[in-house]
């Protein structure tokens, strides 16, 4: 489908064409959907513009209110992402088109209002935060939790209620568990906030099956958003690397040396690589081995457990070109804009479809261009598994999104946060009912769990000292709860649902910077003068006190590696079938099975 150019603001078609030769697919498609205000679900391969297909309108529309006076300070659109440093790129990446476009926009102008974007997530520091609730961005980038945080907290109802359009990006990775039932709610949320349902944009890459996503995106209607299903296949360039070594049951070191060694000569072979592994165990050792096999400061490591500061300077590097490798977990596999990546590299097998997919498309990430990637097993067992997953990926599969049923916890901390958000308000308890039941987990919601749910919330539960935990007040006559007290402090202290670690934040004398943080267990378990590795520099303890590890640059000196419990993911259902159909075609026809392995695996 054909979308003029015309129909966008001079200043937007004219920054437009400058930048790039054509609209693509997931643009062309989806933009007429997008201009009629209706609800779209964009599915498409990484690199092909899905970003920009639901950020373009938006801007344009904003540029045009510019145009007739003065753009109120009124936030319009809120993108929600699923990732800390996802959000950070959006923000970063929205920056030049809105400073050019605005730049066009002037020059037939004496003046030209700017058109601003702002990140709203856990880091974001506390000035930061309150300087947003007294000039609110047009287009707030931010996270499912810290959008319910804005959702709960009186300043940032404010700032949300003139919202018109939210966009939802990666949503694969958030409907398939109780983050996306958390998240469902508080789109409901916001669309009782601003008194009308919000314009809901979904993007995915990698996503199956599409109508359940659809009706999770948008559950107003029977016959859901408009969907623009470009798919996720693209031509990968793909291959299984096997050691020299044999491999056996577990992974000895001779074989991890030689993995090693061909990673790092993989790096140097190439101008920028992602390598990618299961834990940020992991992650930590291989930088530290690669970094002595290649020359200094070429390999960084990014994972969640490092500090907002480290994780930053790492993508900038990487952007940049400053660094020629990074390791990383999951915190980088999603749709992050991070510069020109020729390879990915996968240590172990990503126990996923969908994740290989993601992982292996953050290299080649712009239009045309092909994603490498090479997967090392360590084992015998994840040799198996990958030559599966190239089976699996060949043939177009992908890992089905399973989501939950109503998932009472979560409701539970929305119905407080909805009450604390207006503590003076009574609230129909049919009409939060029917809230509840308009997010798509919760469409089945039965009226006596609902209402069980309600009963645990006014009467708390029952401890050796009375009853406790009760946030709301019912009135069984009029059929209303209103918050107690203590109900909002609750909501926005115990918000989300990424389950919660116990973490030791690891902070640098004598400069007091954090650095990062260690699991507990590891934490406790430690001494001070002990050395340990973590973001390549190598720290010495010294001391440990309630939540933190005090420590000083111990300048190279030979350190341990931290681990974090319970990080390593689970195979996928999908994936499993593959592996097990794999093990009875070899034990079928060993010869016939060898030649399929070594066509699908490149072995």
């Amino acid at each position: 489908m054909s979308f003029p150019l015309s129909r966008f603001d001079p200043a937007v078609a004219g920054w437009f064409r400058e930048r790039f030769e054509a609209p693509t697919e997931p643009q062309a498609s989806g933009w007429p959907a997008i201009a009629g205000g209706e609800d779209v679900l964009i599915t498409a391969p990484t690199g092909s513009g899905k970003t920009l297909a639901a950020f373009l309108f938006a801007v344009d529309r904003l540029i045009r209110e510019a145009r007739q006076g003065p753009l109120p300070d009124e936030t319009r659109v809120v993108y929600v992402s699923p990732l800390k440093a996802l959000s950070a790129d959006i923000r970063r990446n929205l920056e030049v088109p809105l400073t050019e476009i605005a730049a066009r926009a002037m020059g037939d102008a004496d003046s030209f209002p700017a058109v601003r974007a702002e990140l709203r997530t856990g880091d974001t520091p506390a000035a930061d935060r309150a300087r947003m609730t007294r000039k609110p961005p047009h287009i707030l980038v931010t996270t499912p939790e810290s959008l319910y945080l804005l959702l709960t907290a009186g300043r940032g109802r404010k700032l949300l209620r003139t919202a018109d359009t939210v966009i939802v990006d990666e949503i694969h990775a958030l409907a398939r568990d109780k983050r996306g039932s958390h998240l469902a709610l508080s789109l409901e949320r916001l669309d009782r906030l601003a008194g009308r349902p919000l314009q809901r944009i979904g993007l995915s890459a990698t996503v199956r099956p599409l109508p359940d996503v659809a009706r999770f995106l948008s559950p107003r209607t029977p016959e859901g958003p408009v969907v623009v299903p470009v798919g996720h296949r693209r031509e990968m360039d793909l291959a299984v690397e096997v050691p020299d070594s044999e491999l056996g049951a577990v992974a000895t070191h001779e074989i991890m040396e030689d993995i090693r060694d061909r990673i790092a000569a993989l790096i140097e072979a190439h101008d920028t690589t992602l390598v990618f592994v299961n834990t940020r165990r992991m992650a930590e050792r291989l930088t530290h081995v690669l970094g002595e096999r290649l020359p200094e400061d070429a390999v960084l490591a990014h994972h969640g457990s490092l500090a907002r500061e480290v994780r930053l300077e790492a993508e900038r590097r990487l952007q940049e070109g400053d660094v020629r490798a990074i390791v990383a977990t999951a915190s980088l596999e999603l749709g992050i804009d991070i510069g020109s990546v020729d390879l990915v590299c996968q240590l172990g097998s990503p126990r996923s479809i969908a994740v290989a997919l993601q992982r292996v498309g953050r290299s080649g990430h712009w239009l045309g261009a092909i994603p490498k990637g090479r997967f090392f097993p360590t084992t015998r067992d994840e040799l198996v598994e990958c030559a599966a997953l190239m089976a699996a990926v060949n043939a177009g599969d992908l890992d089905r999104i399973r989501i939950p049923e109503a998932p009472l916890d979560i409701l539970a901390q929305q119905l407080v946060a909805e009450a604390g958000a207006t503590p003076e308000e009574r609230h129909d308890l049919d009409d939060l009912f029917g809230f509840a039941r308009r997010a798509d987990p919760y469409r089945n919601l039965g009226r006596a769990a609902f209402d069980a749910v309600i009963g645990v919330l006014s009467d708390g539960v029952a401890t050796g000292r009375g009853r406790r935990g009760a946030f709301l007040h019912r009135d069984a006559v009029s059929g209303t709860v209103r918050a107690r007290r203590n109900a909002r402090l609750a909501a926005i202290q115990n918000g989300g649902a990424i389950p919660e670690t116990a973490q030791y934040q690891v902070v640098a004398e004598p400069d007091e910077r954090v650095v990062g943080q260690l699991d507990e267990d590891f934490a406790i378990e430690s001494y001070a003068g002990d050395v340990f590795l973590l973001g390549t520099t190598s720290w010495r303890i010294r001391r440990i006190t309630q939540g933190q590890v005090r420590v000083e640059d111990a300048e190279g000196a030979a350190p341990t590696i931290p681990f974090w419990r319970g990080e390593a993911p689970g195979r996928t259902a999908e994936l499993s079938v593959r592996v097990a159909e794999l093990r009875e075609a070899v034990d079928r026809d060993p010869a016939e099975a060898r030649i399929g392995l070594q066509r699908d695996s490149r072995l």
